[in-house]
């Protein structure tokens, strides 16, 4: 890879991660998409799936089968879980891979078996792949071949208590994540769910006590704090809103030694905020379209309990604006390359 610009693939890119994965590709001064897959759409031009992409950077959707790979440099797997690691293990070994399915985020192969039904195809692989939270692990990410983007959702709430986890300053016998998202997480397939009438002027709680979130939210509380006992209560909701996700978790330890630890572990990064204490609660608002994590403490009012928020947009910094900030790391680039020119969507 001596060329300036790098060559990049979008599987899946007629999907909503895909898209976007495209729209924020525009603003990298190193990084070209050259080819869109989606097999179920190829022959069609991706500005005829999504019109806000039309332009200079339109592309044709292709079949996986059609894209030159002598001519890519870098994959991002906007695929299906399951479908994802189909594809990307078939790619030349040149081709570095950022995957942001779930494909590769569990180290162990059982466990990832036990999540999403279905037996891995590369055990070995997974289990050498790195986890893509830029935030705590840029020194693993740097020189990688294969990262692994979190969930949307692990994202959240791993920016939350992965701080908290080493030197350890909460209970974690007592940890209650209440979790937020909007209908985008759900991906663009065509589900019952997810239509308009069934979301709007409503909110409902999914995967209750078994979503598969859960067991990457505890695989990586375990490894950073050495305890595999920790253990989570994690309850996501959809709300009637097309992108944003919140995350508030319950937690006992004192507020001010939990504000310190993530203003310290997040005070030279350019993508996390901690807002001071006595702040307004974060706003998904706020973040909508960046690649921007917002979190504020809040002592409760029962002794001993504190409150911490996190918000993202699950698009950007929950999907597409990670792994992309995951290729700046892989190449040893600023981190920030091509996303420090987010704006906020807003209103």
């Amino acid at each position: 890879m001596t060329q300036s610009v790098l060559k990049a693939a979008i599987l899946g890119a007629s999907g909503y991660t895909g898209a976007e994965t495209v729209r924020l590709l525009r603003n990298h001064p190193k990084v070209e998409a050259v080819a869109a897959t989606g097999n179920a759409l190829a022959g069609k031009r991706l500005s005829e799936i999504f019109p806000h992409l039309s332009g200079a950077y339109d592309l044709d959707v292709v079949t996986s089968d059609d894209v030159r790979w002598d001519e890519v440099d870098v994959a991002f797997g906007c695929l299906p879980h399951g479908t994802s690691q189909e594809l990307i293990e078939t790619l030349p070994s040149h081709v570095k891979v950022v995957d942001l399915s779930a494909d590769y985020r569990f180290r162990d192969a059982k466990a990832y078996s036990a999540a999403y039904g279905r037996e891995h195809l590369a055990p070995e692989r997974t289990a050498n792949a790195v986890y893509g939270l830029s935030e705590l692990y840029a020194d693993k990410i740097a020189g990688a071949d294969l990262v692994a983007c979190p969930g949307c959702y692990p994202t959240a709430v791993l920016l939350v208590l992965l701080p908290l986890m080493n030197p350890l300053v909460i209970d974690t016998d007592t940890i209650v994540i209440d979790a937020k998202s909007g209908a985008s997480g759900a991906g663009r397939g065509l589900k019952e769910g997810n239509l308009f009438c069934e979301v709007t002027e409503g909110v409902h709680a999914y995967g209750v006590g078994t979503h598969r979130h859960t067991p990457e939210i505890e695989q990586e509380l375990r490894l950073m704090s050495g305890d595999n006992s920790v253990e989570v209560t994690f309850t996501p909701h959809l709300i009637p809103m097309a992108r944003g996700e919140m995350v508030t978790c319950h937690v006992r330890g004192d507020a001010d030694a939990i504000h310190a630890a993530l203003v310290q572990t997040y005070k030279s990064q350019p993508f996390v905020t901690v807002l001071p204490l006595g702040s307004p609660p974060p706003d998904t608002r706020h973040v909508r379209g960046t690649n921007e994590c917002r979190i504020g403490v809040f002592p409760d009012r029962a002794s001993g309990r504190v409150i911490v928020f996190g918000v993202i947009d699950n698009l950007v910094k929950g999907s597409s604006g990670q792994a992309i900030q995951n290729l700046n790391l892989m190449m040893g680039w600023d981190q920030a390359l091509g996303l420090d020119v987010l704006l906020p969507l807003f209103p």
